[in-house]
């Protein structure tokens, strides 16, 4: 029986390549037209602040079919398509954002009775997602991960990652001094831990293998979530504009590394703070400072929404009650028991956070409430 998966993946592969050999037919000049107008639309759409217009052009003339460069002539685009306006009123009130109303006025253009205007549209796409995927986003270094036990998404690194051996090496395996420039090769530079190299991205790396921070601060970590979850929302607009992105083996590396990168990270976040907590209440109760109720949000990564969430759940109701460690332990046996059945949570999400919670029983156990 056919694989409809396989099926799929193939269409979009050659969907890719033939926008490709498209792309490589037009004149030289069109191509560096095209990849400007790529360029502009792909920073409009990634801005954290998006704006609510956004300006583009098709060429004056493109070629129609996809031959060896010069054997087909340019074909002219009529003028008054060269220039498009999306995010305008109207489209604000009918399309949502400026990203839905670009893919929607993209795609009526693709509809066009004039096949110049159709082929200029689906360029414009190429160009811009091409842009995205390998010129907005910066490139790591070639990594293997594994999943952890039980779980189905590779984020372990695997392999040897030895320090360089000299202190001249590239900026992706070291932080340049102050001054220097980022792009630079033969300066003196910092190496990164190890640790670090091990991932796609060494720069955003703030917990080892055994949760040790390797940053100054928890918010520096938290910086680091944050700026992995933004390198995975701009692949993920890049996609949603052409599917057929996923064919690009660039979109499919920086993909691989940023993901395992990023729920490895968050994931050590999350149980680094959930050690912070039971120190925390270990000082409260040694302070008599927990009689008058606990509750806790314990922190944890969704691997499905690759962002941090909590876990809220009462320990000991509000009042004039003396806290005593059993109720932690208590607490925490019938949170695992309502997160194990909880179907909204990813199979691996659920495993990372009844590891948490296990932890956290385990914090404060005594011979008597086992």
């Amino acid at each position: 029986m056919a694989n409809p998966n396989g099926n799929f993946a193939g269409h979009l592969r050659e969907e890719h390549l033939a926008l490709q050999a498209l792309f490589e037919a037009q004149p030289p000049l069109a191509q560096r037209f095209l990849e400007a107008q790529g360029r502009q639309l792909a920073e409009a759409l990634a801005q954290r602040e998006r704006p609510s217009q956004v300006r583009f052009s098709l060429p004056d003339k493109v070629v129609v079919e996809a031959h060896k460069r010069g054997e087909s002539k340019p074909v002219p685009v009529p003028v008054e398509f060269r220039e498009q306006l999306v995010g305008g009123l109207i489209d604000r009130l009918a399309r949502g954002g400026i990203r839905t109303a670009l893919r929607q006025r993209l795609s009526e253009l693709d509809q066009s009775l004039h096949r110049s205007v159709a082929v200029s549209a689906r360029l414009i796409r190429y160009a811009t997602v091409m842009h995205i995927v390998h010129y907005m986003l910066p490139a790591g270094r070639s990594v293997t991960y594994i999943p952890a036990e039980g779980e189905e998404i590779p984020s372990i690194p695997v392999g040897d990652a030895l320090e360089p051996a000299s202190a001249i090496t590239a900026t992706t395996d070291a932080i340049a001094e102050e001054g220097q420039a980022e792009d630079s090769r033969g300066v003196l530079q910092v190496p990164y831990t190890p640790a670090a190299l091990k991932f796609y991205l060494p720069r955003w790396v703030a917990f080892d293998d055994k949760d040790h921070l390797l940053v100054n601060s928890v918010s520096e970590a938290e910086a680091h979530v944050t700026s992995m979850q933004r390198f995975l929302s701009i692949l993920h607009i890049a996609l949603s504009l052409a599917p057929y992105i996923v064919a690009d083996e660039d979109y499919q590396r920086k993909r691989y590394g940023m993901l395992g990168q990023l729920i490895n990270q968050g994931r050590a976040l999350a149980r680094y703070q959930t050690g912070e907590i039971i120190q925390t209440i270990k000082h409260r109760a040694a302070a008599h400072d927990l009689n008058r109720g606990l509750s806790l949000s314990l922190p944890y990564f969704d691997d499905q929404a690759l962002e941090m969430k909590m876990n809220d759940f009462e320990v000991v109701p509000a009042g004039r009650i003396m806290f005593v460690p059993a109720f932690v332990v208590r607490a925490a046996r019938e949170e695992q028991v309502k997160v194990a059945q909880d179907t909204r949570l990813s199979h691996s999400t659920r495993i990372h956070l009844l590891a948490e919670l296990k932890a956290l029983e385990k914090a404060f156990e005594t011979r008597k409430s086992r």
